[in-house]
């Protein structure tokens, strides 16, 4: 085989190993968003023009995330927390949209004292997808309810359904802060606060 022939035997060889190893890396970097970001990937990718725009938005929110000074609270404020939470709960009977103004609220408090920025609903969205993506469909629907709640627009079991998703990332966000869970039992009080809204 002549000079030539080996050079294009090579050249070839190393086109294939590149263009394997792109779609490889792509591959890895597509699970790996997949995993990190949930329900969040596939919702992004649906919004967006294209695969590759969805991934470079996710990849740019976890840079950004990177650069958060995102802490976990001390035990005595996860504490406090919870108690205010239940205190919340407790108020739904008598005021429920008032109730979910303060269940907003209270999700927007622990977002800040664990670091992360609170001033525009879309930029909060985007933090808590990096470490937080299987739970912001709830985020989504009890903003969306509560929003019309405050045009007095929503129903009481629209507010209940409100307190229900709030609540799905007000205990990952405290229990995200620790190695246990608020108390020890939020697994056993989940499906017992819902059925006492």
């Amino acid at each position: 085989m002549s000079a030539i022939a080996w050079v294009a035997v090579v050249v070839v060889a190393v086109a294939v190993i590149l263009v394997v190893g792109y779609l490889v890396s792509g591959q890895n970097r597509r699970r790996h968003l997949q995993s990190r970001f949930g329900p969040e990937y596939d919702r992004t990718v649906e919004e967006s023009d294209s695969r590759k725009e969805a991934e470079q938005d996710l990849l740019a929110r976890e840079e950004r995330h990177a650069k958060l000074d995102i802490r976990p609270l001390d035990p005595e404020t996860r504490e406090s927390y919870a108690t205010k939470w239940t205190e919340v709960q407790e108020r739904f009977v008598d005021a429920p949209g008032f109730a979910v103004t303060e269940a907003d609220a209270l999700v927007t408090s622990v977002m800040a004292d664990r670091g992360y920025p609170t001033n525009e609903f879309e930029q909060r969205l985007s933090d808590l997808s990096v470490a937080h993506g299987a739970t912001l469909d709830h985020y989504r629907a009890a903003h969306d309810i509560s929003s019309r709640a405050a045009r007095q627009d929503a129903s009481t079991e629209e507010l209940r359904q409100a307190m229900v998703h709030y609540r799905a990332l007000f205990q990952e966000l405290l229990a995200d802060s620790a190695e246990t869970p608020v108390n020890g039992r939020h697994a056993e009080r989940s499906n017992a606060e819902e059925a006492d809204l």
